[in-house]
């Protein structure tokens, strides 16, 4: 006999719909699953036959073929468990197959017939949603993932007999409701307000988090860099709805949603390690999955001692810093991940961090062969992607000592609001958010300059020998400062801030 149940896997970001067909036929007893099926989803002939069993079914021995289809697809999700069990009951009419139409199933199967968690149920579910299905039933553990998804009726299950039950008509079962704690109050643990002196350093960052702009920050050990660093979600606006839906579905699917899911609300803050391989950088495998790049959606990447990180890694996020995307080439797939994120870098001028530092103790001493190949590091290339570079000094021995507080997160972050929500009026409906996003044909739209301005750039531009992209990226730095100050036009005070921030570092490119 034939039944027919619906289930789910992933590729890329997006969740793809699996057609798991079950047929029974009398011959010698052998249970094959085929549709290119991995090892996981090959053994779960094991599990689903053993679940069953301990569920209290027991099913006559005959010839079992599964096929997942489309059977040119790699499915490599133990999701794929539960709709493969309640394929084969509706094949051995335990299930009315029609009790199966319109739902989708989705979870792993213990030995004892438990259904388990598994990743990527929200894009399973968006997916699914998408195409006409009303009903998902899965785990409690993903239940309130799946619940993010309007038009969908969620059942949590806790095991395969419970399940019979219902689509027998034996039980009831009631749909699950969220079970998600209240949101603490919006309230960082690092704060600017911690952070004495820098004042230019925090300034560049203010104008980053206002612009969506990357920034290099160059200095002295122990200046302050990942302290700066490390403050910069706090603040960035709230993730906007449709923004906080793309984080939670790259984090479903790469297994990092916190216990009992629910949607992701503050911005993702990535910090790799300087081992990091160019595969956990940029995403890959054999079947790509996303990459520090791409769980920095909408967040911050900092890569700390940046000079420190292999030279072929850091080259690979020239593409994602200039398309806010990258793909991945494998002969099994070619994959689009979504890259658009704030990029911040930190590092020292020179290998023993003392060069440029004129207090009269430290002394730098690097060879300038030494200092070449360090900061040679970060190619032209990439640092001509930063739009902002900028050196932070030492701290005085007086801000250390102060006993006023700093200017808070929460003051700055109203500032940084405003700019953007100045942006979000100014390039309504042209799917651009912040100005750092602009293209050229946009700058010249958006960004009109005045005589004085222009006469500034120019001799900026011929004096420093800049590219294209820096032109641009002046002009973008220079629109967010007018933005900050909630002036229309941009002005020669601005432009010079802007070139100032551009130049003020030393770090050489190749």
């Amino acid at each position: 006999m034939f039944a027919k149940s619906y289930g789910a896997t992933t590729l890329g970001v997006d969740g793809v719909m699996i057609d798991v067909e079950v047929d029974c036929a009398n011959g010698l007893p052998a249970f094959d699953i085929v549709g290119l099926p991995d090892a996981s989803v090959k053994e779960a002939k094991e599990r689903v036959r053993t679940a069953i069993k301990n569920s209290g079914v027991k099913l006559k021995a005959e010839k079992v073929t599964v096929n997942l289809a489309p059977a040119n697809l790699r499915k490599d999700n133990p999701g794929l468990d539960l709709p493969i069990a309640v394929g084969l009951l509706a094949a051995y009419a335990v299930l009315p197959q029609a009790s199966l139409e319109g739902r989708l199933f989705s979870a792993e199967l213990s030995l004892e017939g438990e259904l388990r968690g598994v990743n990527g149920i929200l894009p399973m579910a968006v997916k699914a949603r998408e195409m006409g299905f009303k009903e998902i039933f899965t785990s409690r553990h993903n239940a309130n993932e799946a619940l993010l998804v309007d038009g969908l009726t969620v059942y949590a299950v806790d095991n395969l007999r419970e399940l019979v039950d219902y689509l027998s008509g034996r039980a009831e079962l009631s749909p699950a409701k969220p079970n998600i704690e209240e949101p603490e109050e919006d309230a960082f643990a690092d704060d600017f307000a911690d952070v004495q002196g820098q004042f230019q350093a925090k300034r560049a960052l203010e104008i980053a988090a206002a612009g969506g702009h990357n920034v290099l920050m160059s200095g002295a050990p122990g200046s302050g860099k990942t302290m700066l660093a490390r403050r910069m979600n706090s603040i960035l606006p709230d993730l906007t709805t449709q923004e906080a839906l793309e984080v939670t579905k790259i984090y479903s699917i790469a297994g990092l949603l916190p216990p009992g899911g629910g949607l992701i609300r503050k911005r993702p803050f990535r910090s790799p390690h300087h081992t990091a391989s160019t595969t956990a950088l940029i995403g890959g495998g054999t079947y790509p999955r996303p990459g520090e790049v791409t769980l920095a959606q909408h967040g911050v990447l900092f890569l700390d001692e940046v000079p420190e990180f292999n030279k072929a890694t850091l080259e690979v996020l020239r593409q994602p810093l200039e398309d806010r995307k990258v793909t991945i080439s494998r002969v099994n797939a070619t994959l689009t991940f979504p890259a658009n994120f704030i990029l911040l870098t930190a590092a020292n001028s020179c290998p023993c961090g003392n060069l440029g530092i004129s207090d009269g103790i430290h002394k730098c001493t690097c060879t300038p062969q030494e200092i070449k190949r360090y900061q040679s590091k970060i190619s032209g290339p990439l640092l001509d992607r930063i739009d902002i570079h900028i050196r932070v000094p030492q701290v005085e021995y007086k801000d250390l000592s102060s006993q006023s507080k700093a200017e808070s997160s929460e003051s700055i972050r109203k500032r940084v609001v405003a700019a953007r929500n100045v942006q979000l009026a100014r390039f309504r409906g042209t799917g651009i958010f912040t100005n750092s996003q602009m293209n050229h044909a946009m700058l010249k739209e958006q960004c009109p300059l005045g005589n004085d301005a222009q006469s500034l750039l120019e001799m900026a531009f011929r004096k420093m020998g800049l590219s294209a992209r820096s032109y641009d990226r002046i002009i973008k730095v220079a629109r967010t400062i007018a933005d900050l100050e909630g002036a229309k036009d941009i002005g020669a005070k601005h432009v010079g801030e802007a070139i100032q921030m551009r130049n003020d570092v030393g770090m050489s490119a190749e």
